[in-house]
């Protein structure tokens, strides 16, 4: 028996802190516009929509580079930072200012029990795939993380112009792992990590944030780990 499991990164291994889109667009305008006066509140309605994966089911080959999507998402911010209140010109260029604020390496870490959990998973020859939607960087936020020599794999969104839930982002991770014949799905979002992979069939586990709708639910990763070893006669795949 081939064992594997699809790990999603941001939320369920590692994050940004103190947060991600939203709250780096304030930090920007605190690096760069001191006394801005704008509330994450107020910017975060802007940030609802006009990234890759807020339209799923559209697929997105045209971003599948580093320019092309940090050029997309660009777009996006200039309306967000336009919508509160600054000019064009200068929403443009605070616009330009987010990929290195986002990317900022002493913004990332790990969850407590992530390396070991996917240091088990090697040990017990699981493979590990990483599926995320993410920037087109997160494999150099891996190595940041040392996170690089732990996993087999990694399928990102924006490399493979699809997102999560879309199916073709599923058949690509379990192609991953090799068509492992026990593949289960670690992730912390509901609509998207646990809908998605069900509906390709594969056995999903939500993890950190709970949610009624789930079927499967663990606290961390230790948890969620357990759930997938083959030993537990409770867990009904």
């Amino acid at each position: 028996m081939r064992r594997a499991i699809i790990w999603d990164f941001e939320g369920t291994l590692g994050r940004r802190t103190p947060g991600a889109w939203s709250r780096c667009s304030i930090e920007v305008l605190d690096q760069h516009e001191p006394g801005h006066g704008v509330a994450f509140e107020t910017i975060r309605p802007f940030l609802q929509s006009g990234f890759p994966w807020h339209s799923p089911s559209i697929p997105h080959p045209e971003l599948s580079t580093p320019v092309a999507w940090w050029a997309s998402v660009r777009t996006t911010l200039a309306r967000a930072y336009e919508g509160v209140g600054f000019v064009p010109a200068r929403a443009k260029e605070l616009a330009g200012l987010y990929r290195a604020c986002y990317l900022d390496p002493q913004r990332w870490e790990l969850f407590p029990e992530t390396r070991s959990m996917l240091e088990r998973a090697r040990a017990s020859g699981v493979t590990s795939v990483i599926l995320s939607n993410h920037v087109p960087e997160l494999g150099d936020i891996l190595t940041l993380l040392e996170l690089d020599t732990l996993v087999d794999a990694v399928v990102n969104s924006a490399a493979i112009g699809y997102e999560k839930p879309h199916p073709e982002t599923f058949r690509l991770a379990r192609e991953a792992a090799g068509d492992a014949n026990d593949i289960w799905m670690i992730g912390d979002r509901y609509d998207v990590d646990i809908v998605g992979a069900e509906a390709a069939g594969i056995p999903a586990i939500l993890v950190r944030e709970g949610d009624p709708r789930a079927n499967r639910y663990a606290s961390d990763l230790v948890e969620a780990f357990a759930m997938t070893e083959p030993s537990r006669p409770d867990v009904v795949p």
